[in-house]
């Protein structure tokens, strides 16, 4: 039986910048749109305006359409609007707010990630800040904080969230769903400018190709050129016993996570703060992650209003290698920053290393030492890396070399 009328959106006491959407398609009558807003005198007539472009691009001239708004921004009542004309007739167009210049920007596979944001997919009060938090990476959530029933309008909404929202220079995150409908999820997402997709419970080669193979033909079709880069979520035994083969899988994978709670229920075990029952799958992705040179990501901490517990998490983390971590509260990003941040005797040990290394660059030496110990590249690329993330962080000045004469005699022994 055909549906003759479908709802899209939240309404309720506690929804925020949302609106709720219903739409009945007639055979006559013209658009009539009933409003019901707190924001109708300043904003009734463009609102108005708007869904009538909206169902006018989908070349419905008949409807009733009621508007419960709760301070929507226009790229929400759009998607929450054509959510609604999709439950009614097939189509494969889509209505596009315009793309911010803002959010015109590219990201590369050594960055920090050692924080991200993840924000539920359907709710946009918790995206239109977001990147005001300063997060590594912002990361619009389609799998588990979207109810199944709100998948198809979820998707939407976070196409034109990556059109609209200007995310200040954060890594620009989706987590796709599992499977088919994950497919889905990427062939609305890929051609906005997407950074990097999260695949979640990943338990095996297969996962990442079928994905990869979607956004391939995606980016084919589109003329996408911009590399999109792929973050398996390792989240059961099975994973954990893959994870080597996963993390090498593909050359747009730059980091591999775990997935404690969903990691913990496979085993049957409960998640503990001490983390002994996940000890061993921590540190199996991180050497294979380590392994396949990505990086490794560490669980979410789930209570938001532990912050010393977070910090000890975050100390524990590093310690075991990982190199950043899943926030679901912008309150936890920094204390990861602090936690994952380098302190004094590390800076100081970088500071030395990277010295060294310029100065026998400068001075065409093939090999370096530091004290009685030799340099290896990676051991600079380390160095290297903690002066960035201490720029980064506003630890050390940019210029810091500078201000720090190359004592050759006294600090720097070279070898030849």
């Amino acid at each position: 039986m055909k549906k003759l009328v479908a709802i899209a959106g939240n309404a309720g006491p506690k929804v925020r910048s949302d609106c709720e959407i219903t739409l009945k398609i007639n055979s006559e009558g013209g658009i009539i749109v009933d409003l019901l807003s707190k924001v109708k005198t300043l904003y009734g007539e463009s609102i108005v305006k708007l869904a009538s472009e909206v169902l006018e691009f989908f070349g419905i001239k008949h409807a009733d359409v009621r508007i419960n708004d709760s301070g929507a921004l226009p790229f929400v009542i759009a998607a929450r609007l054509e959510a609604a004309v999709k439950q009614l007739i097939k189509t494969d167009v889509d209505y596009l707010p315009d793309f911010l210049i803002e959010n015109n920007y590219s990201s590369d596979r050594d960055r920090f990630r050692f924080s991200r944001l993840y924000l539920p997919g359907n709710n946009p009060s918790l995206m239109i800040n977001a990147g005001l938090h300063s997060a590594d990476g912002i990361i619009l959530d389609l799998e588990d904080s979207v109810a199944p029933e709100k998948k198809a309008e979820a998707r939407i909404l976070v196409r034109n969230a990556l059109r609209q929202i200007n995310f200040y220079g954060a890594e620009r995150m989706v987590r796709i769903n599992h499977g088919e409908e994950g497919l889905k999820d990427l062939r609305q997402i890929i051609p906005h400018n997407v950074h990097l997709v999260l695949v979640p419970k990943c338990g095996s080669v297969n996962d990442i190709k079928l994905v990869e193979k979607e956004i391939l033909d995606i980016q084919n079709v589109f003329n996408i050129t911009n590399q999109v880069f792929l973050m398996p979520i390792i989240e059961s035994a099975l994973g954990i016993e893959n994870c080597f083969e996963i993390a090498r899988s593909s050359e747009n994978i730059v980091a591999m996570a775990i997935g404690l709670e969903d990691y913990t229920a496979d085993l049957g075990v409960q998640r503990t703060f001490e983390g002994k029952e996940s000890f061993y799958a921590r540190t199996r992705l991180v050497v294979a992650a380590r392994a396949a040179l990505i990086q490794p990501i560490d669980s979410v901490f789930s209570d938001v209003a532990d912050m010393d517990g977070l910090y000890q998490t975050v100390l524990t983390s590093r310690a075991l290698g990982f190199e950043g971590m899943g926030c679901i509260h912008p309150r936890q990003i920094p204390v990861i920053r602090q936690g994952f941040a380098p302190d004094e005797t590390e800076i100081e040990k970088a500071k030395k290393i990277v010295l060294a290394f310029e100065s026998a660059r400068q001075e065409g030496l093939g090999v370096v030492a530091l004290g009685s110990k030799m340099i290896d590249p990676p051991v600079v690329a380390r160095a290297q890396r903690t002066i960035g993330l201490a720029i980064r962080l506003g630890l050390i000045p940019a210029n810091w070399s500078d201000e720090i004469p190359l004592q050759r005699n006294q600090v720097l022994k070279k070898t030849v």
